[in-house]
């Protein structure tokens, strides 16, 4: 007899044989997988190693590039900008926020190209695009040039944040994606040190050609981007059965161990699952959540060199100054990924570190002294940058199914990004040195971004017990399975009798 669960999709009944009515060739060739011996311990970590080694370094430095391309704008501005675009009142901020509407509105999109034509190919087209996009901007001759730019360079970016995270998930398995995601994305954090270290030395090329240091820093990182696009598409593989820096075994063993983890769940292209996700209230709250670390993440990473200079300290200080902040970040971002992976929960992790980054803004928001100041950012960065690959991993362990995987990384990625247009406009110029009235803004989003992880935490250990109780009641657990029991339910994604959500 059927039963129902609560969100209205029908669970079997699992102490019943079940008839399979066809044979499905897709499935056919799954289950012969189950057939060959699993890896042991130590050859299952020389495939991760391998894996880690041809991919999570380059990944990291493709979005290390791409931040450093976004966020320069903040350097640039302290070399001249704004005085020779004849920028005044908002025009710095209007620059800033242009980039977002279409880096948001590339996501979804570009995550459905990358599972159509493959990474490889789409990687390597969009790094290609926004590295023109970045020498053009050290040509701009006024404001409106600059706008346009950076809404050209949203709509190429766009696909790599999104595209990198769903990227990572068809090589690892869910428990292993927040160590290999945190180590992308510290990449953000170094390329704020890098940044800041590139932009004191390349503003002094001001004269050089005629052009002032702004316009240099643009060209130079632009062009770096655009060297490292040349070997992208020889670095970067589709699929681990295309990888031939892996054996045939260990290619078979990378199929075999991501069948298993996603508990053979569909791995279609159809666009039911693309609605799945739309329809997904989990993901909506995943969204508002991020929307509440993305605001002040991408606050800090445009606008501290500007809270530096406000300390007290000269252009070339400030822009020095930046690097602890960030070096302290990423250190803390990849162990906070590699603890939340050992320990396979995600929930409590954003909490911590939810309330760290509040204790940092607050030191900034209550105090006019330069060294608790100072002291601040290195607590807020610390507590927010985590929180970004914690919460992509989170949202990608709990949405079942590949397609609607990716859609729903990107509609997290995308939602969180549109705090880059809020962001923008947190910090104004009225407000300056002490900025009071932005850095008590992103408290408030901060706090709701804690509020909503405690509400998902605990949603999330109810649902679980919920089905383990079903299971008890049916005398049968997920684990006992079959892959014909499975089979039944493939297309059910998260919504699987079997599925068990991430913590």
């Amino acid at each position: 007899m059927e039963d129902l669960n609560r969100d209205g999709q029908t669970i079997i009944d699992a102490t019943k044989p079940i008839a399979i009515e066809r044979e499905d060739p897709l499935r056919s060739a799954s289950t012969s997988d189950f057939d060959v011996p699993h890896f042991d311990t130590n050859a299952t970590k020389r495939l991760l190693r391998k894996m880690d080694i041809r991919l999570v370094p380059f990944l990291a430095l493709l979005y290390l590039l791409s931040f450093l391309d976004r966020t320069n704008i903040g350097n640039a501005r302290l070399f001249g900008l704004e005085a020779d675009l004849r920028m005044k009142g908002l025009d710095y901020n209007i620059a800033l926020a242009a980039f977002f509407p279409t880096y948001v509105a590339a996501e979804i999109p570009s995550n459905m190209m990358i599972k159509r034509f493959g990474a490889k190919f789409w990687f390597t087209t969009i790094m290609v695009v926004w590295s023109i996009v970045v020498i053009a901007m050290g040509f701009v001759s006024n404001f409106s040039g600059l706008v346009v730019a950076r809404a050209f360079l949203g709509l190429a970016e766009g696909g790599l944040f999104p595209g990198v995270s769903y990227y990572i998930t068809t090589w690892y398995r869910r428990h292993e994606c927040g160590l290999r995601l945190a180590l992308f994305f510290s990449a953000a954090t170094a390329a704020g040190a890098f940044g800041g270290l590139l932009a004191a030395g390349i503003g002094r090329m001001a004269g050089v050609a005629g052009r002032s240091g702004w316009s240099w820093i643009f060209i130079l990182e632009g062009l770096l981007t655009l060297v490292i696009a040349g070997a992208a598409y020889w670095i970067i593989v589709d699929t681990p059965q295309k990888a031939n820096f892996l054996t045939p075994a260990e290619q078979h063993e990378a199929k075999r161990r991501l069948t298993d983890d996603r508990s053979g769940l569909s791995d279609d292209f159809q666009m039911k699952f693309v609605w799945d996700a739309l329809r997904d209230w989990k993901i909506y709250v995943h969204m508002l959540i991020t929307l509440g670390v993305y605001t002040p993440v991408y606050s800090i990473s445009l606008f501290l060199p500007t809270i530096v200079r406000g300390m007290g300290y000269s252009n070339e200080q400030s822009q020095l100054m930046t690097v602890p902040p960030y070096v302290t970040g990423c250190i803390i971002t990849v162990t906070a990924g590699y603890m939340a992976d050992r320990m396979k929960t995600r929930g409590i992790f954003m909490l911590g570190f939810t309330l760290l980054a509040i204790v940092g803004w607050a030191m900034l928001l209550s105090s006019g002294a330069s060294a608790i100041q100072y002291t601040g950012t290195f607590l807020a960065v610390a507590g927010i940058f985590p929180l970004v690959p914690i919460g992509v991993a989170w949202n990608g362990n709990n949405i079942g199914g590949s397609l609607k995987r990716g859609v729903g990384i990107a509609m997290h990625v995308g939602a969180g990004n549109l705090g880059g247009t809020i962001a923008a406009f947190i910090y104004l110029p009225k407000s300056s040195p002490r900025f009071i009235s932005g850095h008590a803004a992103l408290i408030g989003l901060i706090s709701m971004s804690f509020v909503l992880s405690l509400f998902m935490t605990m949603y999330l250990r109810w649902e679980n017990r919920r089905r383990d109780q079903w299971a008890l009641e049916n005398k049968i657990m997920p684990e006992e399975y079959t892959e014909e029991q499975k089979h039944l339910e493939r297309e059910k994604g998260d919504y699987a009798s079997f599925f068990r959500y991430t913590v």
